[in-house]
């Protein structure tokens, strides 16, 4: 069976299936069985569940009901996307899922490993997993899920689709997607957008606290300065400046309902270097026809001091 990348099909792995089904098969139900018998059994397992779907609704809301993210990908581009979880699933395995259903969809690669085109990496102190696909094709197009996997049948995967779609003249892009800067210093990002996101909101956000900038001067939650600002000729810039090490970490710039990450990258600022200027006096004394003169010779050695390490 030929697969999106050439990796295994998701029917491959168990999905979860059904809980009422799954217990009707248990338990040797049938359809033409008595149906007070399965009305009570549904009754028991709705009381003793009750707190399986307050469960379910805690974990839907920190992950899986976020807002649908689009986005808009060169023909041969690479691209790295993040996916960001709850602190409580880091032990939890993380996939990389692609289909129109999510229930069908074919595992691209889990956490930690490369099939194909793809490498997931798993970044536990940010609490993200990152998503890699090199030379991205119009077949590409289409649903995509980053799964946290959660043991038990009555535990939904915790899931965030995106739709991705490439094509050769994509509708939002940036001239870099990872940028460095100094700490205390700025730095500049550059989004394109086509003609027909020409009239919709532009913005930068923060993928930690999901804080965005329009048009406006304004401070992050890392109290950087941020200035967006839209030249009206399919192009708008974001100028982060008094960074902080804080302020490292993913972003997004975004037109409409389409959006592309960014990374940002806080180095150390160089050593400051300072000059020290010392000078020494020697005296001579010479003698001429029976007469002693007194000269000065004044030396100037120059060191710099360094006040900071040479490591960045």
């Amino acid at each position: 069976m030929k697969t999106h990348w050439g990796l295994r099909p998701r029917s491959t792995v168990i999905r979860k299936r059904n809980y009422l089904s799954c217990y009707r098969h248990c338990n040797n139900f049938s359809e033409k069985q008595d149906a007070r018998k399965l009305s009570h059994f549904i009754q028991h397992q709705n009381k003793s569940n009750m707190t399986r779907f307050f469960i379910f609704i805690l974990f839907t809301s920190s992950f899986g009901s976020q807002a649908l993210r689009k986005f808009s990908f060169k023909t041969g581009a690479s691209v790295t996307i993040p996916c960001r979880y709850d602190r409580t699933y880091i032990q939890h395995k993380k996939y990389w899922c692609y289909g129109t259903i999510y229930s069908s969809c074919t595992i691209q690669a889990y956490a930690n490993e490369t099939q194909g085109k793809v490498t997931v990496t798993d970044n536990r102190t940010e609490s993200l997993f990152t998503v890699t696909m090199n030379n991205l094709q119009t077949e590409n197009t289409g649903w995509y899920y980053c799964v946290v996997e959660i043991d038990g049948i009555f535990n939904p995967d915790v899931k965030e689709e995106l739709y991705i779609t490439v094509k050769s003249d994509p509708d939002l892009s940036v001239m870099e997607s990872r940028v460095s800067g100094e700490e205390g210093g700025s730095v500049t990002v550059q989004c394109n957008y086509s003609a027909a996101y020409q009239n919709t909101q532009k913005q930068w956000c923060g993928f930690k606290d999901k804080v965005c900038n329009t048009f406006r001067r304004t401070d992050t939650s890392q109290n950087s300065a941020v200035q967006v600002s839209d030249d009206g000729r399919r192009s708008f810039s974001v100028q982060m400046s008094g960074l902080k090490k804080s302020d490292a970490g993913w972003y997004w710039c975004s037109a409409g309902d389409l959006q592309v990450p960014v990374h940002i990258r806080v180095c150390d600022p160089p050593p400051v270097v300072t000059t020290a200027v010392t000078t020494t006096t020697h005296h001579v004394s010479t003698y001429t026809s029976g007469s002693k003169h007194n000269s000065a010779t004044s030396l100037t050695s120059v060191t710099s001091v360094s006040s900071g390490d040479d490591t960045m």
